[in-house]
């Protein structure tokens, strides 16, 4: 199944796993619409939607860049109405747009703990609201949440509780979402990096000291192999990159190092379980 045609709405697609998602679609000609909130170019964070969109034309799709904030439910609408304007309708819908604050309690403040509650569990949220109209009539609709597998451990929480609340949020809607969209045909999946990946939030948040982050193509492949399984007997999974990848027939994950002779860093919320059927030799900072 190719996504030529396919209408793909992703949040936050201006860098990082989102653009990468959005290019992997496009070079098999789809529609991508690019909803996020940088409009001109930041020092810390490179690319803006409309150097996204041009990127996304030059792989060989459509693009729509449209400037906004998924704190704002009247923004997402407005955003949503554009894209079926523009493109007849959605048929996925990418939840990437996240906020991170890597801070114990006593250093997060209401308003960072406000920032990361809003763009990620409750930005998920209100983006699949808005999004279930015009998913319910595509071919094969999918929503995708970037975030982690519902691992409830104190070692999760305890360093950065309101950032892993907010991740896990998304995560809850996956739960809730698959099961409340079941019988309508749309798939909700999460999908989560077994590494860290080379994002700006890595580099500027985590730090590659501990180990090296893999590209954001690896996530962009698990995300278009997920895209292609059919929608009602595909939902309320977390997939983890590297898995889904491997039972894609992939071996060789070489493809996806800035350097595949350094050390990969274990991503955040990895559970247990996936260390113990995992091939690839990670440093594990939890």
């Amino acid at each position: 199944m190719s996504l030529k045609g396919k209408t793909l709405f992703i949040t936050g697609g201006s860098r990082g796993i989102g653009l990468a998602i959005g290019l992997k679609a496009a070079r098999d000609g789809a529609n991508v619409a690019i909803f996020a909130k940088t409009a001109e170019p930041h020092p810390k964070l490179p690319g803006t939607v409309f150097t996204a969109a041009t990127e996304i034309e030059a792989a060989g799709g459509r693009s729509l860049a449209i400037i906004g904030d998924v704190r704002f439910e009247d923004q997402i609408a407005a955003a949503m109405a554009k894209t079926v304007e523009t493109f007849g309708g959605i048929d996925i819908l990418v939840n990437n747009a996240s906020a991170i604050s890597l801070t114990d309690t006593a250093a997060t403040d209401a308003k960072r703990y406000d920032l990361m509650d809003q763009i990620n569990g409750r930005g998920a949220f209100f983006c699949t609201r808005a999004a279930a109209p015009f998913l319910v009539a595509a071919e094969n609709p999918h929503v995708l949440n970037l975030s982690p597998p519902l691992d409830m451990q104190a070692k999760w929480f305890a360093p950065h509780v309101a950032y892993t609340i907010a991740k896990f949020n998304m995560s809850l809607c996956t739960l809730g979402h698959a099961g409340e969209f079941a019988e309508r045909g749309i798939a909700v999946n999460s999908l989560w990096p077994l590494t860290a990946i080379d994002t700006a939030a890595v580099r500027n948040v985590i730090g590659t000291e501990r180990g090296a982050p893999r590209k954001p193509e690896i996530v962009a492949d698990a995300a278009y192999a997920i895209f292609k399984k059919p929608s009602r007997s595909c939902t309320g999974n977390f997939f983890i990159d590297e898995e889904v990848l491997r039972e894609e027939g992939v071996t060789d994950f070489s493809i996806y190092a800035h350097d595949p002779a350094a050390e990969l860093l274990a991503d955040y919320f990895v559970p247990e379980e996936v260390f113990a059927r995992s091939p690839t030799t990670l440093n594990r900072f939890y």
